[in-house]
């Protein structure tokens, strides 16, 4: 997927309609006269439920079945069997511009950040990974539109040809209907997308996720606390999927951390976290793990995770009651994935390699990887970790970086580092066609979240 758009493009030109396994029909709902005389499977095709995959597509196809994408909803189907149906008998002569057109559309709005590929005679398969799931689906809805205005003039009946796809097995895809009213509000702007998934993600989480100041102190007794200074803190934790480049399958999650000044709601920088007394970076080194592991179970949604990337600070690890008390949540976060923890070290910069290495030592029997993180790669930075006993480096990509911009940082970073360090994690790549460069340059994992 991510050698740039080239391999999409081969892909969405593909002039074939066939359908795997099923050559003689396409995709999508058979006519309701047939519904008697139909089994189990081709009731599921019937209902638009079932969506068939050509054969010359399936293994692209194959390569994006990651089911946490699934399960946050970015992965969907628009159909244009609204198209095909008002045709007719002129189908078969008009279906080359119908898919030529909606290809420019999905191209000008999809391929940027995103993947789209024609999957069957009449849908077309769209990963936004950058978008909430609402947020994505109103983006669907509005490519549809546009498709749907140019060849029939009318686009009401737009909202019945988004899907979301909540499977994936050979030859065939299971999608959901999406909930019309909700998206069609978000489309046209009368609801925002992030209030509106905001909502959403509030009534999946346990209730003192929320309100973290008001949590009963036995969930978690790490946050909110009272820093060194007075300040009331509070700590909060995201999860981001990183994805393998070489062949582009997520490893897991990386924990991200918020620490916020309960009074007047400002977030603290990372330089202004490293500055905190010891003590109060290892209760946010604390309160990151324990709210890290509350937000894996809940939006793992019962699947074992492979890994998981914790966010650890060196004056953490420097000290005896740091060790003693991050065992135990490393220990647990352990359990909860299929390989390990990756144990990520922050606030490494200027920091002796002797040190780092007795850092990384005493945490490697807790997991499957120890990671430098850099807040600033600079050359000078990264050329000090030799021989501090670091197995990957990691950084997060600069934000409004233009495309040659971007790729001059990515590859004197990454043949800087990867004279450190085997692996190379790069954060907020920002698009697949960027993670695909990365891969190019040398860098092995990647998260897609724009910078």
């Amino acid at each position: 997927m991510l050698e740039g758009r080239q391999a999409i493009e081969e892909v969405t030109v593909s002039e074939s309609a066939g359908v795997a396994n099923h050559p003689a029909e396409p995709a999508g709902a058979r006519p309701f006269a047939e519904a008697p005389n139909l089994d189990a499977q081709a009731l599921a095709q019937l209902s638009g439920v079932l969506r068939l995959v050509s054969d010359d597509v399936q293994a692209s196809v194959d390569r994006f079945s990651d089911p946490h994408l699934m399960a946050a909803g970015k992965v969907n189907i628009i159909s244009v069997e609204a198209v095909q149906q008002r045709f007719g008998a002129r189908w078969s002569l008009r279906k080359d511009q119908v898919f030529a057109f909606t290809e420019r559309v999905l191209q000008r709005g999809v391929a940027t950040s995103g993947v789209f590929i024609r999957i069957s005679d009449t849908d077309f398969f769209i990963i936004q990974p950058e978008l909430g799931r609402l947020a994505g689906q109103a983006a669907c809805l509005r490519y549809l539109r546009e498709v749907l205005n140019h060849f029939l003039g009318e686009s009401h009946m737009a909202a019945a040809g988004v899907m979301q796809v909540t499977r994936m097995t050979k030859g065939r895809m299971e999608a959901a209907a999406v909930d019309a009213r909700q998206m069609e509000a978000v489309e046209s702007g009368a609801v925002p997308a992030e209030k509106a998934e905001a909502a959403e993600t509030a009534a999946r989480l346990p209730a003192h996720e929320g309100d973290l100041e008001t949590a009963p102190r036995g969930l978690n007794p790490w946050t909110p606390f009272v820093s060194g200074d007075g300040r009331h803190i509070r700590v909060s934790a995201t999860l981001e999927p990183v994805y393998e480049l070489k062949g582009f399958t997520r490893i897991g999650f990386r924990m991200i951390r918020r620490v916020i000044v309960i009074a007047t709601g400002e977030e603290l920088t990372p330089q202004q976290v490293a500055a905190l007394s010891s003590g109060d970076i290892l209760r946010t080194d604390l309160a990151t793990i324990t709210r890290g592991i509350d937000r894996l179970k809940v939006e793992a949604e019962g699947e074992q995770q492979l890994s998981l990337i914790v966010p650890l600070s060196f004056s953490s690890l420097s000290t005896q009651r740091g060790r003693t008390e991050l065992t135990a949540p490393l220990k647990e976060a352990g359990g909860l994935v299929k390989l390990g923890v990756v144990c990520e070290i922050h606030d490494i910069e200027g920091i002796p390699p002797g040190a780092l290495l007795a850092a990384a030592s005493l945490v490697r029997p807790f997991s499957l990887l120890v990671v430098g993180r850099l807040a600033g790669p600079s050359l000078a930075n990264v050329e000090r970790l030799k021989g501090a006993g670091l197995q990957a480096l990691s950084f997060e990509c600069p934000p409004g970086l233009g495309d040659a911009e971007f790729l001059g940082w990515a590859s004197t970073t990454i043949a800087a580092a990867r004279k450190v360090a085997k692996s190379v994690l790069i954060y907020r790549a920002g698009s697949p066609k960027r993670a695909g460069a990365l891969a190019s340059f040398g860098a092995t994992h990647a998260s897609l979240a724009a910078a």
